[in-house]
């Protein structure tokens, strides 16, 4: 582009025109293409934050890869950890029992997935020790019969640490009487929050050798479960960890296991991204019509140039120019306001909720009860690519209008 082109058409944007109407309608084009650029960045973040939280939250009570028993349990899962082991990727592994059961206290009756560890095992492969409110993993012991409760579960029975709860599991025993359930009393030893209420509400842990008694296993265990030194390789893993299992076994990883939460997240996120850049769209065709009436003004200008010998395509050009320097202050603008409220969502959010006195993400209703934020800068840069290609293409059609005024019919009435 010709230097005198450039010149002309930035001299465009900081001439003082004698419609100021135009002027005002170049500002609301600029404002609107920052606002669109803001919450675009904004509403990406804050989906990049809800895959994150949902990922952590969710693995730290579940493993990355999970060996589950084909046909009644695994009856050798020390053999199993040990060919599991073998694997490069694999860094730590524990057995589980998992089973169904109902916790009674008092007049309180709630329904709960059981869990069955090894303290010492289960502290390697997740990090449900590190969000203990009261007690520790250590107080399970066998034949202790102690119960770690998630809050939730706890405070929905209504007991604390020291209280006995029943735990009734869904396999009967047959008696004289007929199918009598099968109960036991816990000593409820500690309570945890992870702050993701699937496991708060409905997720007792015992120990291992508890649930094995209770729900008669023996000695089979339901599986045994992995930490991977990557978890983004849990698939993979899992493939190459059915040629080392020789055990008859099922191998899961959390991909998988929780693939309804990534799925929908990621289905949200795409179309958040194509509501907003509709959104960015409309503000930068803004630039049309502002352009549109530019054009008019400045015929006699544009019928000036052309008789000093400027050529239609230089005409064109400058036009471009003084419609791209809106669409690159918006977009600035929208870039810098974007990042800071991504940055400090959780501050702004905060804010509008004391104002309003209402909790956006209620905990009994949301996975995650507070509104998270990761910044990407891919996702900032596709941004300004994608609404700067808008602004740059709702120059065109103005622009070229421009080029084809003809230098009479202007300034004929001049």
């Amino acid at each position: 582009m010709h230097p005198f082109e450039l010149f002309v058409g930035l001299r465009y944007t900081r001439a003082k025109r004698r419609n100021r109407f135009i002027s005002f309608i170049s500002a609301i084009s600029v404002v609107g293409m920052a606002l669109g650029i803001t919450v675009l960045i904004t509403v990406m973040s804050v989906m990049n934050g809800f895959q994150r939280e949902i990922r952590t939250r969710i693995l730290e009570a579940t493993s990355h890869v999970e060996i589950m028993g084909a046909r009644g349990g695994l009856e050798d899962w020390q053999k199993v950890a040990g060919e599991a082991a073998a694997h490069p990727e694999v860094i730590a592994a524990a057995p589980y029992v998992n089973s169904q059961g109902l916790l009674s206290f008092g007049q309180a009756v709630k329904g709960t997935v059981v869990r069955g560890i090894l303290p010492e095992y289960e502290a390697k492969v997740v990090e449900i020790g590190k969000h203990m409110k009261q007690g520790g993993l250590e107080a399970l012991t066998p034949d202790g019969f102690g119960i770690i409760l998630g809050v939730d579960l706890a405070r929905a029975l209504g007991v604390a640490i020291g209280d006995k709860v029943t735990l009734i599991a869904p396999q009967g025993q047959v008696t004289p009487a007929g199918v009598m359930p099968r109960l036991k009393q816990f000593t409820v030893a500690g309570i945890f929050e992870l702050g993701h209420f699937e496991y708060d509400a409905g997720l007792a842990l015992v120990h291992m050798a508890d649930a094995q008694k209770l729900y008669r296993l023996e000695r089979r265990v339901s599986g045994v479960r992995l930490k991977l030194k990557n978890l983004f390789e849990a698939r993979r893993v899992a493939r190459e960890l059915s040629r080392l299992v020789s055990a008859e076994a099922y191998i899961g990883d959390w991909t998988r296991f929780h693939a309804n939460f990534y799925r929908a997240v990621e289905i949200e996120k795409r179309m958040m991204f194509l509501v907003v850049v509709l959104i960015v769209a409309v503000a930068a065709f803004n630039i049309v019509s502002t352009m549109v009436m530019a054009v008019t003004e400045k015929q006699a200008d544009i019928a000036i140039l052309r008789t000093l010998g400027g050529s239609p395509r230089s005409i064109m050009k400058i036009f471009i120019v003084q419609g791209s320097f809106i669409g690159v202050l918006g977009t600035a603008l929208g870039i810098a306001g974007g990042i800071a409220l991504a940055l400090n969502v959780d501050t702004a959010v905060a804010a509008l909720e004391q104002v309003l006195g209402f909790k956006f993400l209620s905990k009994d209703v949301y996975y995650i009860s507070e509104l998270p934020s990761e910044l990407q800068w891919a996702d900032v840069i596709i941004t300004a690519v994608v609404s700067f290609a808008l602004s740059l293409l709702a120059t065109v059609y103005p622009s070229y209008r421009a080029s084809r005024v003809n230098p009479a019919e202007a300034l004929r009435y001049e």
